[in-house]
């Protein structure tokens, strides 16, 4: 999802999933959401909290960072 500043969190939630061979609703059950945020996400649509992504990284037993990158802009100045 893209920031104000046009910087955007990026995602593998998707990859993990499809890994496990899971459904959305058996992630979205096994970290207690709805589908919708799910959905979203593996579209990189949508940033989730710090406490359902840690929630996520902790479900598939990998740090957060393996499955969710901040992706700074440059700053460009002309």
């Amino acid at each position: 999802m893209k920031g104000e500043f046009g910087d955007s969190i990026v995602n593998k939630v998707y990859e993990h999933r499809v890994l496990r061979r899971m459904t959305q609703k058996e992630l979205d059950d096994a970290v207690r959401v709805s589908k919708q945020p799910i959905f979203v996400m593996e579209k990189n649509n949508y940033s989730p909290s710090l406490i359902l992504a840690f929630r996520i990284a902790s479900y598939f037993e990998v740090d957060i960072n393996k499955i969710f990158s901040y992706v700074r802009k440059e700053d460009h100045h002309d």
